[in-house]
């Protein structure tokens, strides 16, 4: 089977996000990344198709390549390197789309560069690409009463609460804005 997408692209960006491939990781914190690209493709009319050479899922829309890696949370950076190295892109033309269980639910936060934070998900792009370089969006996933009582491993893989996915469209329609204009 032929690949989608061939060879550099000029100014080509790509927007990935992080979550666990899987039914079963639907509505989890940790998916708050496929959560929000999946809402852009429905607002745009876009649908996913898979790309086993990236082991991810992808959609292109413009010069964006929009991908949600099907390697598991903690492996994200190889599927990251290797579209990376196909389309000869640096580290500074990925937005990497991630939960933050460190920001309260619903705060979003743009940062052009710096630490991984304990995010697992950063840890592995940071390791694939060498550097830290590179632009991120957190998405704060925190909860601190329910992640005291049932420990972060716990936690990241917890679906959201009747409340917080009550207020899930409006927090995903200002990443769409945000997305929209990267």
């Amino acid at each position: 089977m032929a690949g989608l997408f061939h060879g550099k692209i000029d100014a080509m960006k790509v927007i990935i996000g992080f979550g666990n491939p899987g039914n079963q990781y639907n509505f989890t914190r940790h998916n708050f990344g496929f959560l929000a690209l999946d809402f852009y493709a429905k607002v745009h009319d876009l649908t996913f198709k898979p790309e086993p050479k990236f082991k991810a899922d992808i959609v292109k829309d413009g010069d964006i390549l929009f991908v949600k890696p099907q390697t598991f949370y903690n492996d994200i950076g190889m599927c990251a390197r290797s579209i990376m190295d196909f389309y000869k892109l640096q580290p500074q033309d990925f937005l990497t789309v991630c939960d933050d269980f460190n920001l309260p639910f619903g705060q979003i936060r743009f940062r052009e560069r710096g630490s991984a934070g304990g995010n697992n998900g950063l840890k592995s792009v940071i390791a694939h690409f060498g550097t830290d370089d590179f632009p991120r969006l957190r998405l704060g996933s925190g909860n601190d009463n329910l992640r005291q009582r049932i420990g972060d491993v716990d936690f990241v893989l917890s679906k959201f609460t009747d409340a917080e996915r009550g207020k899930l469209p409006e927090i995903l329609r200002e990443i769409d804005d945000f997305v929209s204009k990267y």
